[in-house]
């Protein structure tokens, strides 16, 4: 099963010095029933790419609440055996827990099949979507629209290989 394990550069460095995403349980995002039935398609494709961008959120977040990070969002897209994610079942249909999964065990980063992470062009609406999450969270629809504006951004696909390369520009 792939899922979508929501990061920040300096988590993703931690990540790459142990060898693996951890320690359990680790959160992540995948195509759930709830999510499926959200999202409204059949295209596996589109509800990969909704459970990317749910992880890139929680990535948001992760960034919101570490001043020190660079502003950008880091998803690591993982395959996991079927059993080892599951979801909560009281919060599956939760707007905010769409796609959310618990990876019961820490991933080895040999498993990732890919780093998803902004470009630098995104570091402006990325750091200001932060700041905005918390206004965005209790209703605030000019804060929310803050927010959207960092999905406006794709994130760019890597290869495991390049994540020192990653690491490296400024990532620390």
């Amino acid at each position: 099963m792939r899922v979508y394990v929501p990061l920040s550069l300096p988590r993703l460095a931690e990540a790459y010095k142990a060898g693996e995403i951890g320690p359990a349980p680790v959160t992540a995002f995948a195509v759930t029933p709830a999510l499926r039935e959200w999202y409204l398609s059949e295209d596996i494709e589109e509800l990969e790419y909704a459970a990317l961008g749910r992880a890139a959120l929680a990535s948001l977040r992760l960034v919101a609440a570490d001043p020190g990070a660079a502003r950008r969002r880091v998803v690591v897209a993982v395959d996991v055996p079927d059993g080892a994610a599951v979801a909560e079942p009281d919060r599956g249909s939760e707007q905010g827990a769409l796609g959310e999964l618990t990876v019961r065990e820490a991933v080895p980063l040999a498993k990732a099949a890919a780093v998803h992470v902004d470009s630098g062009d995104a570091d402006a609406d990325v750091a200001v979507a932060a700041e905005a999450l918390a206004a965005a969270d209790r209703g605030d629809a000019d804060a929310q629209f803050v927010v959207d504006g960092a999905e406006d951004h794709d994130l760019l696909w890597f290869a495991t290989q390049e994540i020192p390369g990653l690491l490296g520009e400024g990532g620390h």
